[in-house]
């Protein structure tokens, strides 16, 4: 059985060391960690559960606004402060900073659960491709929305606090913070699924009428598991936003094109609706990613494009599931003989 005290410890090693070890590529780590857990908390529904939601995005950018609105509110007027003609220039101190970040990231965490449990007791309804094409358009809304609202900028966006760091120290920042939020969804995910919870979502994917004939309360089960996917979204949309320092709607907030996109890929890539699949899959295409758009610019998108092709039509059940099916007993999977006998000779 594969060792997964070895695996954490070469994840902690990565996530604690890798950025002094190779210090020009904090960024670039810092993004996987946000790939990694864009993946994790997209499988509690699309690979458990078998909602392929493809609005995850949404809380992203809910949550970057969120962190946006509550930091600089706390101290300035928002409205003044995103006005284009620059009706005030705000220095915030080092005390006003952190305050604020933190307030902003536990603020943008809770509110995208309410956003998350509003709108599962009406996307809940729809069911298969209804489902995620439903969550798409949820996403494409929110971003024309957010466009719309002066008071956060509206298409010209709106720039975020300086950290009060030496710049050399701020990638290094949040690139600890993206580790432990990835980790700690990743506990968390375990947790779930290793409870009743687990059970439940399983049996959904399955056949959801049989799970509602047998009592089990699907609808509880599904806003439980968006939420807390919401969460992880939201406090991740809030730090990219401070990291990346400025916040418009259609590249930074809701990229669907890209994130969006991505966090599905990720997971089908490493085998969704499995534990490792999307951390596996985020590592390796994010991997690829960087790899293409350093050495193949021009070429990246259909890099990228292939390997999802050669994916989808040779092994769609993702790398984790093809290990699991060739070699079982290295992932403590007990095979029947009797049934790969019988399986041989049909």
């Amino acid at each position: 059985m594969i060792n997964e005290k070895l695996v954490y410890l070469a994840l902690a090693i990565l996530g604690l060391a890798g950025p002094f070890i190779f210090p020009d590529y904090t960024m670039q780590i810092a993004v996987l960690w946000v790939m990694v857990l864009m993946a994790s908390t997209w499988d509690i529904m699309g690979g458990q559960m078998g909602y392929n939601s493809l609005g995850n995005i949404t809380f992203f950018g809910v949550g970057m606004y969120i962190s946006a609105a509550i930091q600089v509110s706390m101290f300035y007027d928002l409205g003044l402060y995103t006005a284009s003609y620059g009706a005030i220039k705000p220095v915030f101190t080092e005390t006003q900073y952190y305050t604020g970040f933190i307030m902003g990231v536990i603020a943008a965490g809770l509110g995208c659960v309410v956003l998350a449990v509003l709108l599962g007791l009406t996307m809940f309804g729809l069911r298969g491709p209804y489902f995620a094409i439903g969550t798409l358009g949820v996403a494409v809304a929110a971003r024309e929305i957010a466009g719309t609202i002066e008071v956060i900028g509206a298409g010209a966006g709106i720039a975020m606090p300086f950290l009060p760091l030496p710049i050399e120290y701020r990638s290094l920042f949040y690139c600890m913070i993206f580790f432990a939020l990835a980790a700690l969804a990743h506990f968390v995910i375990r947790w779930m699924f290793a409870q009743q919870f687990g059970l439940a979502a399983n049996a959904i994917r399955d056949d959801e009428d049989k799970a509602e004939a047998m009592g089990i309360p699907t609808l509880k089960y599904k806003l439980v598991g968006w939420s807390v996917a919401a969460f992880f979204m939201g406090c991740t949309g809030a730090v990219f936003g401070n990291m990346v320092g400025y916040i418009e709607p259609l590249e930074v907030a809701f990229p669907v094109a890209t994130f969006g996109i991505f966090m599905v890929a990720m997971s089908l890539l490493g085998g969704k609706g499995t534990l490792w699949g999307p951390v596996l899959g985020a590592i390796l295409f994010h991997i690829v990613k960087e790899t293409t758009w350093t050495y193949l610019l021009g070429l990246q998108w259909v890099v990228l494009g292939l390997i999802l092709i050669v994916n989808i039509v040779y092994f769609q059940q993702g790398i984790m599931g093809w290990l699991q099916t060739k070699y079982p007993e290295k992932f403590g999977i007990s095979v029947d003989p009797s049934l790969t006998n019988q399986k041989e000779e049909a």
